[in-house]
């Protein structure tokens, strides 16, 4: 993970949960992320583990930003194209994956 990868502070923007919003998530997941982040998002030799403390301390607005906008250097793909709604829905994902025991 890219410790020198900050969100702008207006980009940080909270967001409520919903059930099928999750699921919406887990789906646009299993076709643009797991490919490199695993299933579950548990990480691969591509890309981090997303259930890391490091990952899910960071705000809604800043993992949204990071999905929109993406990190060329280190090999994360901008995923602008898709909707926000779509991007959101990642978000709300990752913040139901479990938190990594490691």
């Amino acid at each position: 993970m890219t410790m020198g990868w900050v969100a702008p502070s207006k980009d940080a923007a909270p967001l409520s949960v919903r059930t099928d919003a999750v699921r919406g998530g887990a789906k646009i997941f299993d076709q643009r992320c797991a490919n490199c982040h695993g299933d579950g998002g548990r990480g691969t030799s591509k890309a981090p583990d997303l259930t890391q403390s490091e990952v899910q301390a960071q705000t809604d607005g800043a993992l949204f930003w990071k999905i929109s906008t993406g990190n060329t250097h280190a090999g994360m793909p901008s995923f602008s194209y898709l909707p926000g709604p779509q991007r959101w829905q990642l978000v709300l994902l990752l913040r139901s994956l479990p938190l990594s025991q490691r």
